[in-house]
């Protein structure tokens, strides 16, 4: 791939590598979009001018890879990367585009709040059968991303999270016959425990279905509760990994005296701090750890934490969100650095082991 930039020779390009065992090549950072959209949503969202500005910066840096979901500002952060992509004006086989359905997208024009997330109010609202991984919402939750994102397929179609309700035997079908049907190339999952994800991968093998090539987790250097099982699991499968939040839901980009520095950090949407176990002391220090490496190596917080994940041998390729051009290029930059065995050990030595999270 080659940058639009007068100076390209000197353009960090971040490079690219396999999804799990799959011939599928992914750039070895993924742009998350779920911070583009509508303020309603989420007041920390950006607008479609930042969105298409970060995806034209990130293509000209190498990342071919562009993570979204149907639920993010109900289904505007899907317009918008599909209208940043066009922008582009590159042939659709050279980017990929990962999705996700199971969570409820509200009818009528894209955007506005999220809808109730309790199955009785859902019901009473009107959302009855669209949510979950029921063979009728995943065919309709297919075709609607089609039409927003604007294109004929979809690269890797995840599973937001494990449907509690719905048979994996007609799940794990479903999901086979929409890539049969040419909308989607490949499918993935994401946060769920090791066990669901098993029964439904095993289902698909031992009954000539497709099978997931995907696992979007949360997993940082301050939550490693996945390397228990599902890394194991993921690496029997020969799986990808491709977590989410490296940096913690930026409880990693900043130090512990400046966690409230920002409006998503200070907690104006409490839905993302139950994703931060903050109050152990060995979290903490944790932080403490990625501060004083950062500060002998001259790097920022966060190209640490980036780094971090990316020196984890099971990792694929991070996805990472931006709301300013300035944190993208951090990300990529970020691919360029080695830490030192030391270093990683000097992270790693303090943890200890906490709640599951990131499965709600």
């Amino acid at each position: 791939m080659t940058s639009n930039s007068n100076n390209s020779n000197k353009v960090t390009q971040v490079g690219y590598t396999r999804l799990g065992k799959s011939g599928l090549q992914i750039s070895k950072i993924i742009l998350g979009t779920m911070s583009y959209g509508t303020k309603e949503w989420a007041e920390w969202t950006v607008g479609q001018e930042e969105c298409s500005e970060h995806v034209k910066f990130a293509w000209e840096h190498g990342i071919n890879t562009f993570d979204t979901a149907d639920m993010y500002s109900q289904g505007v952060s899907e317009v918008m990367l599909g209208k940043a992509l066009k922008q582009l004006n590159v042939p659709r086989d050279n980017f990929v585009i990962l999705t996700k359905c199971f969570q409820p997208v509200k009818a009528g024009p894209p955007g506005g709040g999220r809808p109730p997330m309790t199955d009785k109010e859902l019901d009473e609202q009107g959302f009855v059968n669209q949510r979950g991984l029921s063979r009728k919402h995943i065919f309709d939750a297919v075709q609607a991303s089609l039409k927003r994102l604007d294109v004929e397929y979809i690269d890797v179609l995840q599973c937001h999270r494990f449907d509690y309700n719905t048979p994996i035997e007609e799940t794990m079908q479903a999901l086979h016959d929409v890539v049969q049907k040419g909308w989607v190339r490949y499918i993935g999952m994401s946060s769920c425990f090791a066990h669901q994800f098993w029964k439904m991968q095993t289902y698909a093998i031992h009954n000539r279905l497709t099978p997931f090539i995907s696992m979007q987790n949360f997993h940082n250097a301050a939550y490693r509760e996945e390397e228990r099982e599902m890394v194991p699991t993921l690496k029997e499968f020969g799986v990808g990994m491709i977590p989410w939040s490296p940096i913690a839901r930026g409880f990693l980009a900043r130090p512990l005296g400046e966690q409230g520095s920002t409006t998503r950090g200070g907690g104006a949407d409490a839905v993302f701090k139950r994703f931060n176990s903050t109050e152990l002391e060995s979290t903490r220090e944790i932080n403490r750890r990625i501060e004083k490496v950062a500060k002998e190596t001259g790097h920022s917080m966060a190209q640490i934490a980036y780094a971090w994940s990316m020196a984890q041998p099971f990792v694929d390729a991070p996805i990472i969100g931006s709301t300013k051009l300035s944190h993208l290029e951090e990300a990529i930059e970020a691919t360029q650095i080695k830490l030192t065995d030391e270093q990683i050990n000097s992270i790693n030595e303090v943890y200890t082991p906490q709640a599951i999270r990131g499965h709600a």
